[in-house]
């Protein structure tokens, strides 16, 4: 048997990459003189289900829990995906995804790899997800996490766990503004909307939407002043279909999503938005 000396992080690390037991992983590595492929190739020989061996997998299936804090002023959106809708449906799955959106509610995290880090009882989050990959037999990852924080905060979950959405406004919530972004985080859940409104969207949409126009009009003949005019006009048409706030509200198309947030209550509006789907 080898004498090499295997620490602590080396046992760690193996397990993170693995989802091993700590025993089993120790004895991995002692067998195999400290070498990380030979010691996943012993565990593997010893009939141990090896997470590493699914990071080649496509998770294409999973949840997606939206959640706010008790105040809603901040909230979260946590994609937990797999391979299979099989075990997306999985109670234990979507548990354990909803005590993932828990933690990162609780201890307001920025990214993946922060998550990944939280205590969540006596390992980390991300010690948990491998424990989980290795018990199901499938690839299992946190693929999307992202924040908001605004006076009013509503989350939105849609058609069984597949979209997230988060909604932030601009006045403290109360039942009615709460109610209010439930509704629009429905509009934004069905309509993807690409921003808030036209000052929202990217300088780089921007610039490829208004070259795509140009082209379009220079192909119907038009140059110069008129060019410009017609050009502008599809650019405006383009806003109005993919950004929130001008978009016809999906409960009364006579009114746009703009229009019916002032109804609720005067000056309210839409700061941000997360949408988050499955796919």
């Amino acid at each position: 048997m080898s004498t090499v000396t295997i620490s602590a992080a080396e046992v760690n690390a193996l397990r993170q990459q693995t989802g091993a037991g700590m025993m089993d992983c120790r004895k991995a590595l002692i067998e195999s003189n400290g070498d990380f492929e030979n010691a996943i190739d012993y565990l593997r020989k010893k009939g141990q289900k090896v997470a590493a061996n699914r990071a080649d997998r496509e998770a294409k299936e999973g949840v997606v829990i939206a959640k706010a804090s008790a105040d809603n002023t901040y909230g979260v959106v946590v994609c937990l995906s797999s391979e299979t809708d099989f075990v997306a449906k999985n109670q234990e799955f979507v548990d354990f995804a909803q005590s993932v959106a828990d933690i990162a509610l609780e201890t307001r995290v920025n990214t993946v790899d922060d998550l990944k880090a939280a205590k969540m009882g006596n390992a980390t989050v991300g010690e948990k997800l491998m424990e989980m990959v290795a018990k199901i037999g499938e690839k299992i990852d946190i693929t999307r996490f992202q924040t908001i924080s605004a006076q009013a905060v509503v989350p939105y979950i849609h058609s069984g766990y597949r979209i997230g959405v988060l909604v932030g406004m601009n006045q403290t919530a109360t039942d009615g503004i709460i109610a209010a972004g439930r509704d629009v985080a429905m509009q934004i859940a069905a309509m993807n909307p690409l921003a808030v409104d036209a000052n929202s969207i990217s300088a780089d949409t921007l610039a490829r939407e208004k070259a795509i126009a140009m082209e379009q009009v220079a192909a119907e003949g038009k140059t110069g002043d008129m060019a410009e005019k017609i050009a502008m006009g599809k650019l405006n048409k383009f806003f109005k279909d993919n950004t929130l706030l001008p978009q016809a509200f999906v409960k009364d198309n006579g009114k746009t999503v703009g229009d019916y947030l002032k109804s609720v209550a005067a000056g309210l509006t839409v700061v941000s938005f997360n949408r988050v789907a499955i796919g």
